[in-house]
């Protein structure tokens, strides 16, 4: 039985893409699949560069096409196979992730190397960059220091300059992919002669240049996360991507397009590793019967496939937004964050929970398991933490859950067209004025589905608490406070974004109903680390007692759910 829930490298056909996107994404996994599961997990565990597979995305136009926005003067003229189609780069995220993580980082922070770049106006240095792409080479995001992280306040990449428009760069960065290979990075950096913000520069540099020096590679890993460090390198008025303010905004919009591409890397972390583990599972007999006939494996393994497809249906809604974002509908700026934070922590429970499961074959060397058991865990970690993020997510809570506004229903977005917006985000800030559709008729369309129901009255609660119980100044403060708030919050939005993918891709109630059961459990577990909080006041303790429930259990329904899991067993193995 094939579930259509998942992807099945055994029958996928992307028919809903143009037929250059189905083709490059089928000739992907047809790439992977003629190589094998052996040498997949052989290169894992020796750490081999990735040059066969970027050989291969370059023989295929892979990132060229993928990655070059239409909508860039020059680029993709006359070739209208090339944009920037969030949705297929989501589809592209699925597959590497699937495969190994190794693949997808070189082409994300490719991604991330390439944000810079398309938001100048810098014609040369945007040309340049097109001509790398269709010569297969790859990119990198020169923004973090290992004395600062991604604090872009405090860089001590210098430029000095030159006194003919250039400069001469000198500094070190750290935590930067592809730095050993890349035919381009995009440098942060700050000018010695101006102070403050008006001194930021953003400008291109070569990895085979003599003033570049590669320090090392700072992980033990295939994915090559470079340190490295210029020495009075030359940088041209040509190199110049953006100066003074506009440069601070480049670094903060390129990663709000780049860490988007985390929840579908995990996703297809989950469902390689969900492949394997049910079908581990429904094949060992311990005590005269197979390990899934016990009730508790059951409960495990169909929480962790509805877990992985509410991830699916939350990332393949986000989408929509995303590529309807413009300059009066931002609502990008929170289902972002979301999808990065909420959806790859989803990510670690399903590969945890199915862990519980198959215990140690999750350690065997020659499954692709024991990779997505350590790989999982640096998505949420990867782009800003968690706690980033469910710190920015908060800053959208109000206007969202009390103070809606009307925007025209957005549809399903699978057309292929250049989304254009992404390079023109303008400045980072004004979040606090982001307004959003109202959240309640997603829920009222599933308000038959008992757990539906129970979620919505949790949610309703939370309206009520942001009204009469929430922080007061100095509470404000308390961090460890809020990010318990932030997670409830992060609840409803992802039950949001989940009921209206669900509508719009008739998604079987019983799934439906299961998954938000979950989701029951888990408000209430975080209802009650708030009533726990050192600074929770009387009134807040109160109300997260108050908003614990029960889900509404159906022996019948989780059988349903669960023959589906089931039917997961033997559907898709990796040749050898």
């Amino acid at each position: 039985m094939t579930d259509a829930l998942l992807f099945n490298p055994r029958t996928y056909d992307p028919a809903h893409f143009d037929p250059e996107t189905r083709r490059l994404l089928r000739a992907t996994v047809d790439w992977f699949e003629e190589r094998g599961k052996r040498r997949l997990i052989e290169d894992y565990r020796t750490r081999a560069w990735l040059g066969d597979f970027l050989a291969f995305a370059a023989e295929e136009g892979l990132f060229a096409t993928f990655l070059t926005p239409a909508s860039a003067a020059g680029e993709g003229e006359g070739e209208g196979d090339k944009r920037w189609d969030t949705a297929r780069i989501a589809a592209l995220n699925e597959i590497l992730g699937f495969y190994g993580l190794d693949y997808w980082y070189a082409w994300q922070v490719t991604i991330l190397g390439l944000g810079p770049v398309w938001q100048s106006d810098n014609p040369a240095a945007r040309a340049r960059a097109a001509e790398l792409l269709s010569q297969g080479e790859v990119f990198a995001f020169g923004l973090s220091e290992k004395a600062h992280g991604a604090d872009i306040y405090s860089t001590d990449m210098l430029l000095e300059p030159d006194g003919t428009g250039g400069f001469r760069a000198t500094g070190s960065k750290y935590y930067i992919g592809n730095g050993n290979a890349a035919g381009l990075v995009s440098v942060f950096g700050r000018r010695t002669d101006i102070e403050g913000p008006d001194g930021y520069v953003f400008f291109a540099a070569d990895s085979r240049h003599p003033a570049y020096h590669l320090v090392k590679n700072v992980v033990d890993s295939s994915k090559f996360v470079s340190e490295f460090r210029l020495e009075d390198y030359p940088v041209a008025p040509e190199d110049v991507l953006h100066t003074g303010r506009a440069a601070f905004d480049a670094a903060l919009n390129t990663v709000n397009v780049g860490k988007f591409n985390l929840c579908t890397a995990s996703i297809g972390i989950c469902e390689h590793a969900m492949y394997e583990a049910v079908t581990h599972a429904q094949n060992r007999i311990l005590y005269g019967r197979p390990v899934t006939a016990f009730p508790h494996v059951r409960r495990e393994l169909t929480d962790a496939y509805v877990r992985l497809v509410g991830m699916k249906l939350f990332s393949d809604r986000a989408v929509d937004y995303f590529r309807t974002a413009g300059p009066h509908d931002r609502r990008y700026l929170l289902f972002n964050p979301m999808t990065k934070m909420k959806v790859t922590t989803e990510g670690e429970k399903v590969i945890d929970l199915m862990w519980d499961v198959i215990a140690a074959k999750g350690f065997e060397k020659d499954n692709y398991f024991a990779q997505a058991a350590v790989e999982i865990r640096g998505l949420p970690k990867l782009e800003g933490t968690v706690h980033v993020n469910l710190a920015l997510i908060l800053k959208f809570m109000r206007n969202h859950l009390l103070d809606p506004v009307a925007y025209e229903p957005v549809p399903t977005r699978l057309d292929a067209t250049d989304d254009v917006f992404l390079f023109r985000q303008g400045p980072a800030r004004g979040l606090g004025s982001v307004r959003f559709h109202d959240w309640r008729p997603a829920f009222d369309t599933y308000a038959h589905l008992p757990n539906v129901a129970r979620f919505r009255e949790q949610a309703d609660a939370l309206c009520d608490f942001v009204l009469k119980a929430a922080p007061d100044e100095k509470q404000s403060r308390d961090l460890d406070l809020l990010l318990s708030v932030g997670q409830l919050f992060a609840l409803v939005v992802h039950g949001q974004l989940v009921l209206e993918q669900a509508a719009l891709s008739d998604l079987d109630e019983d799934v439906l109903d299961e998954l938000f059961a979950v989701l029951v459990r888990d408000f209430s577990a975080h209802a009650v680390e708030l009533h726990g909080k050192d600074s929770a006041t009387e009134e807040q303790q109160l109300w997260a007692l108050g908003a614990v429930r029960r889900p509404v259990v159906d022996g019948t329904r989780a059988e349903r759910v669960w023959q589906r899991v089931e039917a997961l067993s033997g559907a898709y193995e990796m040749r050898p």
